[in-house]
């Protein structure tokens, strides 16, 4: 039925849109890339001089957010416009539905040359190709930064020698360069990088040697935190575990084992100039053959990562170094003047705004808006607040469930055990306004108990109006945290 109406909208699109007037869409998708670790979000130490251009001529947005961070789930939910108990992507290893629509769908049947190239991860041993794609060349799992095994389109598995970022912006090149002039293209490129076990390219694994990066204060500051947060301190995910193989030897909770920490950080930082070089070299294709100001460059990463904050690493949780996402987009059809929008912005937000840009029908029901308006003219209807949610994972048993909610100024968080008990874990509670870096939970505060009840009843009708009644809420068992390591073949 989805099928049969992209079809109907199809046909009045390219009758009534001329090829011209639709712009090229080049979407480019990072793998848990903090925004702070980009020149134009504030890095001190990591240059990125071509993303910086692109946001100094562009819109950043420095309130984005995914609302699960997870991979798949933020991936579905920026392919959707849906929030992940919607489109039904909760963990890294359910397949994108095959009858749900996207922004790419929506485009192919529009009239687009479509191709997905590089990291996918929806359906954790696929490499098959999927749905609204004329061209789609993938791997299985998380792929490796050298050597790795792509599926092209279905037709071959061929192991393409050399760096992941290299090879991928290769086979993006090489694709772009096959387009007809007179067809608009959109092009998906997921980038491995920066995402764990962080290897730089050789020229770039000693740039940072000099640059000395400590543990963030926060990762001593637990006192009023949940028992459940200092437990996490010593396993796959918290600061004194292996580091993503970065420490040999563990649980290392010595002061000079820090330095184990700095070369994992260091390596984070490596492979996200590579990516900086990879968008350079697709922006001189775009200049050389005039299509630069008629493409619609999308830059961002699928989630946050916790880098220590609360003694923490990876994501999962719905603390802000987790939460935070970057988004950049260039098109000069948006705006002229660089902007920096402040209001929040989530990645269900994206298929809605790529598909007004373009032009093309809407998916409708969906949870995301269209930020094109807020950037052109403002919005005074633009969202205060939205919540978080996150399932207990077997395979990763760090990280409780999750129900939150973010207005522009506050926080609240909560842990359910997923058999309808009351929770057994401490709620947090931060002032963001006053508090950014969530160092003091206020859940304790009996003056704040208002606060606590007025949050509470807007997290329950922001998850209502989306269909998550506390009846069809459906979450695991919260198993508490464990100290074993995940499988290596899906770490």
């Amino acid at each position: 039925m989805f099928r049969l109406f992209l079809s109907l909208l199809a046909l009045v699109f390219t009758a009534t849109a001329p090829a011209a007037s639709r712009p090229n869409v080049l979407f480019i998708l990072c793998d848990d890339l903090r925004p702070d670790a980009l020149g134009c979000y504030g890095s001190k130490h990591v240059k990125t001089p071509n993303i910086d251009s692109l946001a100094a001529e562009g819109v950043l947005f420095q309130n984005a957010f995914c609302t699960t961070s997870l991979c798949s789930p933020s991936r579905a939910s920026i392919l959707s416009g849906l929030y992940a108990h919607t489109h039904g992507v909760t963990n890294n290893f359910t397949e994108y539905p095959s009858t749900m629509g996207s922004f790419p769908q929506v485009l192919q049947k529009a009239g687009y040359a479509t191709a997905y190239i590089g990291k996918y991860h929806m359906g954790e041993d696929n490499d098959e190709p999927r749905p609204g794609y004329d061209w789609f060349v993938t791997h299985k799992g998380q792929g490796k930064y050298f050597d790795t095994e792509f599926n092209f389109h279905g037709q071959k598995r061929e192991v393409v020698k050399g760096y992941y970022t290299t090879v991928v912006t290769d086979l993006t090149l090489d694709w772009l360069k096959k387009q007809n002039a007179d067809k608009p293209w959109c092009m998906f490129l997921g980038h491995k990088a920066p995402h764990s076990f962080y290897t730089p390219e050789p020229k770039y694994e000693h740039t940072f040697d000099d640059v000395r990066v400590p543990y963030p204060a926060t990762a001593f500051q637990l006192d009023d935190k949940p028992k459940w947060i200092k437990e996490r301190l010593y396993t796959w995910h918290g600061i004194y575990g292996p580091l993503f193989e970065w420490r040999k030897k563990f649980p290392d909770d010595r002061p000079e084992a820090v330095k184990d920490f700095e070369s994992m950080v260091h390596g984070y930082w490596g492979t996200i100039l590579s990516v900086d070089d990879s968008l350079g070299r697709l922006r001189t294709h775009l200049e050389e053959t005039g299509q630069l100001d008629n493409t619609l460059i999308v830059f961002m990463g699928d989630n946050g990562l916790l880098e220590g904050e609360h003694g923490m690493v990876d994501k999962r949780t719905a603390h802000e170094a987790s939460l935070r996402i970057p988004i950049i987009a260039r098109f000069p059809s948006l705006t002229k003047n660089a902007q920096k929008i402040t209001q929040q912005v989530l990645t269900m937000d994206m298929a809605p705004s790529v598909l007004e840009l373009c032009g093309a029908p809407a998916l409708t029901n969906i949870h995301g808006k269209s930020w094109t308006k807020l950037v052109r003219e403002g919005d005074a209807t633009w969202r205060k607040s939205w919540f978080y949610h996150y399932n207990y994972e077997k395979q990763f048993p760090y990280t409780p469930n999750v129900r939150a909610i973010r207005t522009d100024e506050w926080k609240y968080i909560h842990y359910p055990h997923g058999n309808g008990k009351a929770d057994r874990h401490l709620a947090e509670l931060y002032n963001l306004k006053d508090d950014p870096g969530e160092t003091r939970n206020l859940i304790g505060q009996p003056d704040l108990a208002g606060k606590v009840s007025e949050l509470q009843a807007e997290l329950a009708k922001l998850m209502a109006a989306t269909g998550l009644t506390p009846a069809k809420d459906k979450m695991p068992l919260d198993e508490g945290v464990k100290s074993e390591l995940p499988d290596a073949k899906i770490r």
